[in-house]
């Protein structure tokens, strides 16, 4: 069983625009993220802590905004965002680690 998407917009208390993301982020609903991160221009800190699992689709919804985003991602997904390359074009950090910029 799949765990739906939840995206809840938001300030982070430096009033940076966020987006916290959860669930499962694949084919059937990158549309949704997507239209989200479109939705939200200038930069933006996308928190994927608590997603579960992210495929292609997803990753493409990503790279498209790469230049704008400061992810926030569980140790889960850094293998993922490493190996795609995402990681060298957006700013990534450890959750619980924001002051440590990965990749």
């Amino acid at each position: 069983m799949t765990t739906p998407l939840t995206l809840a917009p938001g300030r982070g208390p430096d009033g940076a625009a966020r987006l916290a993301v959860g669930g499962e982020i694949d084919m059937s609903n990158a549309g949704r993220l997507a239209e989200a991160l479109d939705s939200r221009p200038g930069p933006l800190v996308v928190d994927l802590t608590e997603v579960e699992y992210l495929d292609s689709a997803g990753l493409s919804v990503l790279f498209a905004h790469a230049e704008r985003l400061e992810l926030v991602v569980p140790p889960l997904l850094e293998p993922v965002l490493t190996v795609s390359g995402l990681a060298t074009l957006a700013t990534v950090h450890r959750s619980g680690a924001r002051d440590e910029p990965q990749g």
